[in-house]
């Protein structure tokens, strides 16, 4: 890993580590109640993980920027919605020098301990394959020296204790409750958390691990092979067509890693097993 890499990526995973206490209130429900009008009437927030997601960026903005001044970079934003990265930090001094920085969001699963529902890590689609493309990605995706998530981890409350169709008033602002609690953040190369499946439904996103310890010590699949083979396996997962081992002389889209070792001569012994998900005992 580079100096300017490691150096980056250090700051930025203890600067992670104080953004609990910035959204957070003494007892770690989320500050944030809900959305305030001109009449000073509160409206409790959904808890749509879209628009959690929003909120916290809104919230953290000033930090990051706060991190960016302090450390010499500026901070140039998605241009668009759906672009990549959220934040790219460009090196003042030395505008060559970029990180990608994606915030993501998920919350832990009531019915898993210690598993969360996972992050969507970005896109493998055309900026991913072709690196010098400018498609739906703000610098071409190999100019960023590392593709980083600044992932935050919390726990949704009880259905039961929010009640989206009030009205309040700020004098009634303690009996709203926060729509999430115990948040966590982290921050790590994206390749580190990844796993071999896609992150959500019929969208080409590279999927994460889903076991929280293993997050946030960076043990994804690709641990022991690298962002190499990370890169590689991404690049053609879906495209790629490799031989189908239920119907002999036939031909699949590569869909697992095993396969794809497979197909370059290599064995699967590296990749970094997933810890088995076991719904809780009732």
């Amino acid at each position: 890993m580079s100096n300017v890499k490691k150096d980056f990526l250090d700051k930025l995973k203890d600067f992670s580590k104080e953004l609990t206490e910035y959204v957070s209130d003494k007892v770690g429900d989320w500050k944030v109640k809900g959305f305030i009008d001109i009449e000073k009437s509160i409206y409790t927030i959904s808890s749509d993980t879209k628009i959690i997601s929003k909120i916290l960026e809104i919230q953290l903005f000033p930090k990051f920027q706060e991190f960016a001044d302090q450390n010499g970079y500026d901070i140039v934003l998605a241009e668009k919605q759906n672009w990549y990265p959220d934040l790219s930090f460009v090196n003042k001094s030395n505008p060559k020098i970029k990180f990608a920085v994606d915030i993501k969001t998920t919350y832990r699963l009531d019915d898993y301990d210690g598993f969360c529902n996972g992050f969507t890590l970005g896109s493998h689609g055309e900026y991913f394959r072709k690196r010098t493309s400018t498609k739906n990605i703000q610098f071409p995706y190999a100019d960023y020296t590392a593709h980083i998530c600044l992932g935050i981890l919390y726990t949704r409350a009880l259905s039961t204790d929010i009640d989206e169709t009030k009205i309040l008033q700020l004098n009634e602002l303690d009996k709203i409750t926060s729509v999430i609690k115990d948040l966590v953040f982290f921050a790590e190369e994206k390749w580190k958390i990844s796993s071999d499946k896609g992150g959500s439904g019929n969208t080409a996103n590279i999927g994460s691990i889903q076991y929280i310890d293993d997050i946030l010590k960076g043990n994804g699949v690709f641990k022991n092979l690298g962002e190499k083979i990370f890169d590689e396996y991404w690049i053609n997962q879906g495209v790629l067509k490799v031989p189908d081992p239920k119907k002999a002389g036939n031909f699949k889209k590569l869909t697992k890693l095993t396969e794809f070792l497979e197909f370059k001569g290599m064995g699967s012994d590296k990749i970094n097993p997933m810890k088995p998900k076991r719904k809780n005992k009732k």
